[in-house]
């Protein structure tokens, strides 16, 4: 999780891999994640750490996911700051988060990135242009509405749906089309 708005996104993914997968979650939250978690989810970072499996701090560049020869599944940014997004694209790898997802590109394995933030200047596109070309997905949180969510918590099950999506987990988070 880093420091985009809406932390809702990231706790509603660990609430969803915790409830309905036996997928093992290794959880980073970013300095500035920890401040949205508390300003827009009133959430302090140790109940978020609670729903990982594994948690570790931003500046730990010698845990385990830092490595290519620890196997993943691949891994998700949600959020994803535009700070993060560029880190990742730009291969700079000062902080766990941008590590993790370096390790997963070159190893060849899913990287989503879901980034909340609007509008987009052109730097962010050639950002996530970037990603994309070495294999990553940009997945923004862009509601559907073919499944008449009532709620914001139906758009939040949608979109952690689709991330869930990329990695083949089965899910039902929400109406698919029919």
């Amino acid at each position: 999780m880093t420091g985009s708005s809406a932390p809702q996104l990231g706790l509603t993914l660990l609430h969803a891999l915790r409830d309905i997968s036996s997928v093992e979650t290794h959880l980073v939250v970013s300095q500035g994640a920890r401040l949205s978690l508390k300003l827009e989810a009133g959430v302090d970072v140790s109940q978020v750490e609670e729903l990982a499996d594994r948690a570790y701090r931003p500046e730990d560049l010698a845990a385990s996911i830092s490595s290519g020869s620890f196997l993943t599944m691949g891994m998700v940014v949600m959020p994803c700051s535009m700070r993060t997004l560029g880190a990742i694209a730009s291969g700079i790898s000062s902080d766990l988060i941008a590590r993790a997802a370096d390790v997963t590109l070159k190893e060849r394995r899913r990287l989503v990135l879901v980034p909340r933030e609007t509008p987009l200047n052109l730097v962010h596109i050639r950002n996530m242009e970037t990603v994309t070309l070495a294999g990553g997905v940009i997945l923004p949180p862009m509601p559907a509405f073919y499944h008449r969510p009532k709620t914001i918590e139906d758009l939040l099950l949608q979109t952690v749906g689709k991330v869930l999506d990329q990695f083949e987990i089965e899910h039902a988070l929400y109406r698919r089309w029919e």
